[in-house]
């Protein structure tokens, strides 16, 4: 089968790879259909390895690079190994795509995410979506319904990273929330924001597309830091006290200080964004005003299979998420490359099969 794998910064190739099988472990086969270049496969492209086992193997999956890539997909259940009962063949599903150990106190706490040996199925190794077929364990397959379209089902693991942010933050319906960067983890949080009550959503986004975007998925404002002072702005917009929690999805140091800045006495700063570089910060920002800055990584628990409800109600509407539809072949090219190019800013989601009938229709 075809597959895209990483085998260094700047050096992806689509070539041939044995299919996949079930086993015991990895006991559910899926025909991929959709799925979306994530930011965190950007960060790989760009910087990496982050996520991805190098030199020494995962000590979940055993392998390391080369790697096939893709966390964020759908498609068909074509096999399950026997005992299999919560997914049949032909069950249209999504992945959450959490490499875990099972055993580690985090595991065994129901936080998966916060697995000692965490891993991601389209980093870690032993497959992932940019390919024809993939196999995962069934406990982390979930069905979708009918009246909920594959293209659309690939955005459901995004949209859970947003989603657990809220929690993470300690999210409550009638605060005021800020959140920074209207990619594609920013808007999933605008998104989740509206669905779960917030007061009012504050957008920090400098002049681009992804302004449009912003309020498009029901950002009440969206502040350009280059074009006025984003706190005073805030301030004036919550009678000079502040937000009650803000969101850093940018990933850029100066955002994440404004932020610190713009939420009130005892409010809380989420960090959702993938970091590069290390941070400076005075503790004495956060000690003082007992302010929180907390971290937030993936999903856990139900957050999968609320968002499945929240974006197949309609809830999450999530629309205009998906900018471009592109096949395998050309991932690199018209995926990767664009995202990482002059255009970057035009761009959501951009999602990648090589699945003939999804196409077809493109």
């Amino acid at each position: 089968m075809k597959a895209a794998r990483w085998y260094e910064a700047g050096d992806i190739r689509v070539e041939d790879v044995p299919e996949p099988q079930v086993d015991d472990y990895y006991d559910v086969k899926v025909r991929l259909h959709w799925c979306g270049i994530c930011g965190s496969d950007l960060h790989e492209y760009l910087m990496g390895p982050i996520f991805i086992p190098v030199g020494t193997p995962h000590p979940i999956t055993g392998e390391k690079a080369p790697v096939i890539l893709g966390h964020e997909f759908s498609g068909e259940v074509v096999d399950v190994a026997p005992g299999v009962t919560n997914v049949k063949v032909g069950d249209r599903v999504v992945v959450e795509p959490l490499v875990c150990d099972d055993t580690c106190p985090a595991c065994q706490s129901g936080h998966e995410n916060l697995c000692v040996n965490l891993g991601f199925h389209g980093l870690a190794g032993r497959g992932g979506g940019f390919a024809d077929y993939t196999t995962f364990r069934h406990r982390f397959v979930h069905k979708i319904p009918d009246s909920l379209p594959y293209d659309k089902a690939a955005l459901v693991e995004p949209l859970a990273v947003g989603y657990h942010s809220l929690e993470a933050g300690g999210f409550q319906a009638g605060m005021t929330a800020v959140v920074a960067g209207a990619g594609t983890i920013g808007l999933a949080t605008v998104e989740s924001l509206r669905a779960l009550g917030a007061k009012q959503v504050i957008m920090v986004q400098r002049k681009s597309v992804r302004q449009e975007y912003a309020k498009n998925s029901g950002a009440d404002v969206v502040l350009d830091p280059n074009e006025c002072d984003v706190v005073e702005e805030i301030k004036k917009r919550t009678d000079g006290f502040g937000a009650d929690v803000a969101f850093e999805c940018t990933g850029a140091e100066t955002v994440f200080h404004k932020l610190l800045d713009a939420v009130h006495v005892g409010g809380t700063v989420v960090v959702t964004s993938i970091w590069e570089k290390p941070v400076q910060l005075d503790l004495n920002d956060v000690c003082i005003p007992e302010k929180k800055v907390v971290g937030s990584i993936a999903y856990c628990g139900s957050d999968f299979d609320n968002v499945i409800e929240l974006l197949s109600s309609g809830k999450i509407p999530a629309n205009g998420f998906i900018t471009k539809k592109i096949a395998l072949d050309d991932i690199v090219e018209e995926g990767f490359k664009t995202l990482t190019g002059p255009e970057k800013k035009k761009q959501v989601k951009i999602i990648v099969s090589n699945n003939s009938e999804e196409l077809a229709t493109v």
